[in-house]
């Protein structure tokens, strides 16, 4: 790690203004740090500090050489920390929201085994079905559906999901058949509240055409999983994540309607997202939970395999 040390040499020469203060910084003599710039412009063949006995000063070159090693020493020392808290035991405070049909469904039943598993993590979960201002409030991760739209976060994909327009077998044999999206207006169609205007379900073909539907129903609610349970009482139609209803699925519980379409009532990607702030990027308890949490998403579908 000799070529750390001189550029180490060299950036702190130009940050403390001396040769003294970079060796007072680095432990060693004004010396020595000397030598190593003088080895790194023998390296370069050209001179990058102008040296007097009471300032250093940058060269054109030196000034071209600063501004990129600087960040690279940065970025080093950044993978450096982050390497060494794969050793750290995660301890401390996660606070985490999330929306309330994921939280109660995927993220509940599966909280005490992290906690039984990292027994030095409190976790502090909000559900809402709001978008948490990550980095107003001191969230570390907010579990989102759908896009990212703010660019200074960081996002993970937990999860690839589509929406399912479903219903109970017995729902079904008391209406009228359904054989195209628009046969859904004679249908009772139970909504999730986002506006005040008409609901509208989309459904793109293979071609991706898309066609919307106006539809209305009995029902409408913000919660997901009030929405989940009419359905499968048999009250109507439901549009659900398939994270949501697979279970369902699988047992002839529910039934999905138009697997040829794909369908949102917002647009179509409706993956699962952990959305957290850059500055908690290395964080251990952080990656710990979101590794976690995507595990979860692949053993539950896994039993539709």
């Amino acid at each position: 790690m000799e070529w750390v040390q001189t550029l180490g040499s060299f950036v702190n020469a130009v940050q403390q203004g001396s040769l003294s203060g970079a060796g007072r910084m680095l432990g060693c003599s004004p010396a020595s740090v000397s030598r190593h710039i003088t080895a790194l412009e023998d390296q370069l063949g050209t001179q990058l500090l102008k040296r007097s006995s009471r300032n250093l000063a940058l060269t054109e070159a030196g000034e071209l050489y600063y501004s990129q090693v600087e960040q690279v020493l940065q970025q080093l020392s950044e993978a450096n920390r982050s390497i060494s808290q794969l050793h750290t035991k995660p301890q401390g405070v996660l606070k985490v929201h999330a929306r309330m049909l994921v939280g109660q469904l995927m993220i509940l039943p599966h909280l005490p085994e992290f906690l039984a598993h990292y027994p030095d993590i409190t976790v502090d979960l909000v559900l809402s079905n709001n978008i948490a201002p990550v980095m107003e409030q001191g969230t570390d991760v907010d579990i989102r559906i759908g896009r990212l739209e703010d660019s200074s976060l960081i996002a993970r994909k937990l999860v690839s999901s589509e929406r399912i327009a479903c219903a109970t077998p017995g729902y079904l044999d008391r209406h009228p058949d359904i054989t195209r999206p628009s046969d859904l207006k004679n249908h009772n169609c139970l909504t999730y509240r986002i506006n005040l205007g008409t609901p509208v379900w989309r459904f793109m073909d293979a071609e991706q055409r898309v066609e919307e539907v106006p539809i209305k129903g009995s029902f409408q609610t913000d919660f997901g999983f009030a929405l989940l349970e009419m359905a499968r009482e048999g009250v109507g139609i439901a549009m659900m994540p398939d994270w949501s209803v697979h279970r369902d699925l699988a047992s002839g519980k529910l039934v999905r309607l138009f697997p040829e379409y794909r369908v949102s009532h917002i647009d179509f990607d409706n993956g699962v997202y952990a959305v957290f702030p850059k500055s908690r990027r290395t964080s251990v308890k952080l990656r710990m939970f979101i590794d976690f949490l995507a595990g979860v998403f692949r053993r539950e579908l896994a039993h539709d395999s």
